[in-house]
């Protein structure tokens, strides 16, 4: 049904909505889109009102028999598909002061006489409700997720022991000496991989992922363990993890295969044939496939791990990640911030890393959508790295470019660009830095001063580069509200240094910049 949704239900909408419900269908990114779009209907048309758009999908339609489901009469919001409803919340939640409280509250009333609602839409429907002031005692989460809280709590800190979350985060005390030295490793292995924070930077991402490792380290043969394993465990007890690594070789360290597939499940062991012959397959992938994938939604941070390693993930050829990214993006529910960090980090980190000429259409289609997506752990597991490694080329800075311009969100971009102040700039960095200049996210006053102290550090090695130059234009022709008279002093003495021809206009423009 939704596949003739153009021919079918956009007749119900006037010229300028149908614009906005073919943005709203257009994927991850539908809401952004939208938005976009109404803001152009509104500079062109500033009485434009959605109360029409608003009433349009609010209207009963005939929903036609099928095998499991009778003929009945649901209002038309209801017929679209679930990425729909998501980014029409999403953009409502956005517009919400250009819409009548009334025509809001009727479209959520629709919305919620669905027999089996999508989770993540009965949540953007309560928090909508809330917002719009509406009564409503329900919660935003479901019964399911409810339970898996329960369940979460319980495996951080057991049931009804005293300390609660905080002794999670402060970190257990030591086991007793009595406890085997395998028994050791199964308790720390189940506290390290219950949880990743999901405002973790990607240096907390990488210690994290660090931690898994080891925690994994098996015990081959069931006989005595190597030294570098003992010394782990001794380390890892008494909180000097980071040490375990500077002494022990990636060899030491590195599970067996079987050691691996004991932290899964019969299920999740079940899966890694059907996933291979999947990803082997050169034929295209029906329901089945996102089926197969649905056992990424059980597993645990280190289980998403594993089943990486064990499927080769990092190998699998780039003509198959866009129907990998399909099966993926059409998991219901999304995937938790750590299992889409590890697969984004897993499928894309490698490939993008090695890239010597301009991405394939391929690359660029999974890279893009899993973004969409999944911003922050795209923020986290790849543009983070990326923009670390010491040999990031023109090729890694077009895709980042174009990941800034097409996917991420003001906030995100905002985010990326703190990423750049604990990198060593280079060329390929400036044009991405250039990149999230132009797209004017709001800076406040301390962010602005760390950026031109990093600017003026940086400058020295930057003197002839015409990147650099237009960099720096940007800066005092954009964000020149944000010079103060400290910023003007400091720039003016890095402006001195440069060799451009730019070098007057960039005088000039600073001497623009007064204060009162």
């Amino acid at each position: 049904m939704f596949l003739n949704l153009d021919s079918m239900f956009l007749s119900r909408f006037d010229g300028q909505t149908k614009l906005l419900v073919r943005s709203l269908l257009s994927g991850a990114s539908g809401s952004r889109r939208a938005l976009c779009v109404f803001q152009r209907q509104q500079r062109s048309n500033p009485q434009l009102s959605l109360h029409s758009f608003i009433q349009a999908l609010c209207q009963e339609e005939i929903c036609p028999e099928t095998a499991t489901q009778p003929l009945t009469v649901k209002p038309l919001v209801c017929l679209f598909p679930v990425s729909f409803k998501q980014n029409l919340l999403s953009f409502i939640h956005l517009v919400s002061s250009a819409l009548p409280r009334t025509s809001v509250l009727h479209l959520l009333e629709c919305l919620g006489r669905e027999p089996c609602p999508n989770p993540w839409v009965t949540a953007l429907v309560r928090q909508l409700e809330r917002d719009l002031g509406a009564p409503s005692e329900k919660p935003l989460y479901s019964p399911l997720c409810s339970q898996r809280l329960n369940t979460l709590s319980e495996r951080l800190v057991g049931a009804g022991r005293a300390g609660g979350w905080a002794e999670c985060f402060s970190g257990q005390k030591a086991a007793s000496a009595s406890q085997g030295a395998s028994g050791l490793l199964g308790t720390q292995r189940k506290r390290k991989s219950s949880f990743v924070a999901p405002d973790s930077d990607a240096e907390e991402t990488g210690q994290q992922s660090k931690r898994i490792k080891v925690d994994s380290s098996p015990v081959e043969g069931g006989g005595e363990r190597p030294a570098a394993e003992e010394r782990g465990v001794r380390e890892e007890t008494s909180g000097r993890l980071g040490d375990v690594h500077t002494e022990a070789s990636a060899e030491e360290l590195k599970p067996a295969a079987d050691d691996l597939c004991d932290t899964l499940s019969e299920h999740m062991k079940a899966s890694i044939p059907q996933i291979k012959e999947l990803l082997e397959s050169q034929t295209e992938w029906d329901q089945s496939a996102t089926d197969v994938f649905k056992v990424l939604n059980d597993c645990d941070p280190a289980q998403v791990e594993v089943l990486c390693s064990m499927l080769s993930l990092p190998d699998i050829p780039e003509q198959t990640l866009p129907k990998l990214c399909s099966s993926l993006l059409a998991l219901s529910p999304d995937l938790s911030y750590s299992a889409a960090a590890t697969l984004i980090k897993s499928l894309l980190l490698g490939k993008v890393r090695s890239l010597s000429e301009p991405a394939s259409r391929c690359l660029v289609t999974a890279v893009t959508s899993l973004c969409s997506r999944y911003p922050r752990p795209t923020c986290h597991a790849l543009i983070g790295p990326v923009l670390e490694e010491k040999n990031i080329g023109n090729p890694q800075a077009e895709l980042l470019n174009r990941l800034i311009g097409d996917c991420l969100e003001p906030h995100y971009r905002l985010l990326v660009l703190q990423m750049t102040f604990r990198t060593v700039w280079s060329e390929a960095v400036l044009s991405i830095i250039h990149s999230l200049l132009d797209s004017k996210p709001e800076l406040n006053e301390e962010l602005f001063t760390h950026f031109t102290e990093h600017l003026v550090s940086q400058a020295p090695q930057f003197t002839k580069s015409m990147k650099f130059a237009k960099m720096m234009l940007t800066v005092l022709t954009k964000y020149n509200g944000h010079v103060t008279a400290a910023h003007k002093h400091s720039l003016s003495g890095c402006l001195a240094l440069n060799e451009t021809f730019l070098k007057k206009s960039l005088q000039a423009a600073l001497k623009r910049i007064t204060h009162t």
